[in-house]
């Protein structure tokens, strides 16, 4: 008997079941009975490639007789004054055809009230001091609003397995490090940064900058890879022709960080600006600046703003001897 009792979407129609009500994932979740094969991807809407890329990762893992639910919810708590919360895209038609599309079986959809019954909740997740600092220090409160909508999705939608995004690193981190100190059941992946042809790594943010505004904050991105490149060439390297998400080898943190800032400096002189937020060099456990010793995996991270859009990037790096 087939684990998926619910009725499939009619011919012409996305090939996924969307519920807006906990009772009823509940009750098509308690029919799903094949250990180890159930996913989960969460994100807040406005799908994009990235978001199929974890979907297709997600069912990629968990194979054809697997569960693959995403997530739709825009979750109040991790928006702070003055973001976009208000405006933030809602396109849960659209959404339904890319989870479809990307392999999904579910998408939980749920209303503020189905997620908060009691309104806001009075007990939260607390991000501690691995959330102070880079994004939690432009957006206080944002990652304990995020860590709480997701153990309460993890425990909602009773995965083996999440996927999340690289792009956003901290977050990445933190949930990671909130699943291992509190013992949640459920092994956290990620999945690397998708970007579009001309590098702009994807988000729903994109679609509100204008095409002045875009060549603008095209420099994230090639200042992420320059700092790549002049630590392989301090490393005695030839600039990398690897996939993104392979972990490269460099050398010199100083030289990384100097070369990443030296894009953004020109860019600042751009119209419009861009306006640098942070840009660091952090150990992914633990999400502190690398002291120049460091050997291991590193973040390199950004975020600017351009114009009233404000955009992250990041990529991975091996600093040190090698693996």
């Amino acid at each position: 008997m087939s684990p998926k009792l619910w009725t499939k979407a009619l011919p012409g129609e996305p090939d996924v079941e969307l519920f807006r009500h906990r009772s009823e994932l509940d009750a098509a979740l308690a029919h799903f009975a094949v250990p180890g094969r159930t996913a989960v991807v969460m994100t807040m809407g406005a799908l994009h490639d990235g978001h199929a890329s974890l979907i297709r990762a997600a069912r990629a893992r968990v194979g054809a007789k697997g569960l693959v639910t995403v997530t739709v919810f825009v979750n109040p708590l991790q928006f702070g004054a003055g973001e976009d919360l208000d405006r933030y895209p809602r396109t849960l038609d659209a959404d339904l055809k890319v989870a479809a599309a990307a392999g999904a079986d579910i998408v939980f959809a749920p209303a503020g009230e189905e997620v908060y019954p009691d309104g806001e909740p009075r007990i939260r997740m607390a991000a501690g001091p691995m959330g102070e600092g880079y994004e939690g220090a432009s957006r206080p409160g944002h990652f304990d609003g995020m860590l709480t909508v997701v153990a309460k999705l993890l425990h909602i939608t009773r995965p083996d397995v999440a996927f999340f995004g690289e792009k956003d690193a901290q977050q990445l981190a933190l949930v990671r490090r909130m699943a291992r100190d509190l013992n949640f059941p459920v092994e956290i992946v990620g999945v690397p940064t998708v970007r579009e042809g001309d590098g702009l790594a994807l988000s729903s943010r994109n679609r509100y900058l204008s095409a002045q505004e875009r060549d603008t904050a095209l420099a994230l991105s090639r200042a992420l890879f320059a700092g790549r490149d002049a630590g392989l060439l301090a490393a005695g390297e030839a600039p990398a022709d690897a996939e993104e998400h392979e972990l490269i080898r460099v050398a010199s943190p100083d030289a990384v960080r100097s070369a990443a800032r030296a894009v953004l400096d020109e860019a600042a002189t751009l119209e419009p600006p861009l306006v640098l937020d942070y840009l660091a060099l952090v150990d992914p456990a633990d999400f502190t600046e690398v002291s120049d010793g460091h050997t291991g995996e590193a973040v390199l991270a950004v975020a600017a703003k351009v114009g009233a859009t404000r955009l992250i990037d990041n990529i991975r790096l091996w600093i040190g001897a090698a693996r």
